[in-house]
């Protein structure tokens, strides 16, 4: 099948249980499953505008283990942006995502035009491992972007989505609900012709 080149590729990566699937469910469906299943790897697509046309948000949602290092490096390869997730109740969640990020470094070279958010996801969770402080040092020692979420809670979710595609240089892409764009969205739009969400 050739490659379509209006899809707009996202790949999350994270340890397993880190609530992957989770964000992706949340944001693609808008639904939140409190049971945990382990996701070997899975493709989701949401429509967005993108450089004033309409394009495909694909966002692969990978396996929590290191089981497949053929698949991971094959989603690096093809990826134009990333989502590496911890959870804020688990620090090894976030020592974990170490290596996949050295792994885009190597595989992406100038890392400096890859879209790379940092998420903390579990926010709503009262047993922390992890301040918001510290997924903020380690974002800003990889210069990537930083937010902490909750799936569960629908907390940062959309805005997770729409801030990774801001940070796309080479076009213009947005997410846009419901075919509505917020006034904020219209404003920044105007200013930047930048991303959004549909």
């Amino acid at each position: 099948m050739p490659e379509q080149s209006n899809d707009y590729r996202v790949v999350v990566f994270g340890a397993a249980g880190v609530g992957k699937s989770s964000l992706v469910l949340r944001f693609v469906r808008g639904t939140f499953r409190e049971t945990y299943v382990p996701t070997i790897e899975d493709t989701y697509r949401q429509v967005i505008s993108c450089d004033k046309s309409i394009c495909t948000l694909q966002i692969t949602d990978t396996t929590g283990s290191h089981q497949f290092p053929a698949m991971q490096r094959l989603s690096i390869s093809k990826g134009h942006a990333f989502i590496l997730v911890y959870s804020v109740t688990s620090r090894q969640s976030m020592e974990d995502l170490q290596p996949i990020f050295e792994q885009i470094c190597q595989i992406k070279e100038d890392i400096q035009k890859i879209p790379i958010m940092l998420v903390g996801n579990k926010s709503d969770e009262s047993q922390r491992e992890l301040d918001a402080s510290e997924g903020q040092a380690l974002a800003s020692k990889w210069k990537c972007s930083f937010m902490e979420t909750s799936a569960k809670m629908n907390y940062n979710v959309q805005e997770l989505f729409q801030e990774l595609l801001n940070l796309e240089k080479r076009r213009t892409v947005s997410l846009q609900v419901d075919g509505k764009k917020s006034k904020q969205q219209q404003k920044k739009d105007k200013l930047q012709g930048k991303c959004s969400v549909m």
